[in-house]
């Protein structure tokens, strides 16, 4: 039987980005649909790429940047009222979603303003619930949203430290094996620090849990 070609969507948005990190992204993956949100079409107008689709009120991209794109016949551009109800990057996620790719890689979503980045990590949640896993990454972090036990290798590993944040509630009959700090059928709250700063110790680390959502994240200083 022939293997399933995967499909993955990178969504690069208006926050902080280091270029030769997205740059390392687009050559170690096969992505199939690239997507500019906002101020994110500018990195691929300065790396001399092209997206797939531009989205978003283009209140905060620069107007040449904007123009260049426009008299590009091969790229679908949508521009949206500045006053409306999901954020630019929703709506980058959505439409990636309506996609149906395997996976959604989204960049440019942390930065200063720690508004949007809180309200881009409950988009997760968005890609939880359509069964479409959501990397959001910087240089330093792969963060993603998991219902369902994971296991951890650590030659595949994002960073050297492991932190795990409750989302939307306690997590119950948390269990992890195989990292510095072990747990065994504990209760993770929101309230609590408990989870932050773990490590793997040995090749391959394990987490479930019985209840819950749970935020992943892979850091590195």
């Amino acid at each position: 039987m022939q293997k399933k070609e995967t499909h993955t969507v990178l969504i690069v948005s208006g926050g902080s980005l280091d270029d030769a990190f997205v740059m390392e992204l687009l050559r170690k993956n096969n992505y199939g649909f690239l997507i500019a949100c906002d101020r994110g079409m500018e990195f691929f107008a300065r790396n001399e790429i092209c997206p797939k689709l531009i989205l978003g009120d283009f209140d905060s991209a620069d107007q040449k940047t904007v123009e260049h794109f426009r008299a590009c016949t091969d790229i679908e551009m949508e521009q949206f009222p500045s006053q409306k109800d999901w954020t630019d990057t929703e709506l980058a996620v959505r439409r990636a979603l309506d996609l149906s790719p395997d996976r959604i890689d989204l960049v440019g979503a942390t930065g200063s303003r720690l508004d949007h980045v809180l309200g881009n990590l409950q988009l997760l949640a968005l890609g939880q619930r359509a069964g479409v896993p959501i990397h959001m990454m910087d240089a330093h972090n792969r963060i993603r949203l998991i219902t369902e036990p994971i296991k951890l290798k650590k030659e595949e590993q994002f960073g050297a430290f492991i932190s795990l944040i409750p989302h939307g509630g306690s997590v119950r009959g948390l269990t992890l094996r195989g990292m510095k700090y072990p747990l065994e059928d504990a209760v993770l709250t929101p309230d609590v620090s408990l989870g932050i700063s773990n490590e793997i110790t040995g090749e391959e680390a394990s987490i479930s849990f019985t209840e819950g959502e749970l935020f992943v994240l892979e850091t590195k200083d």
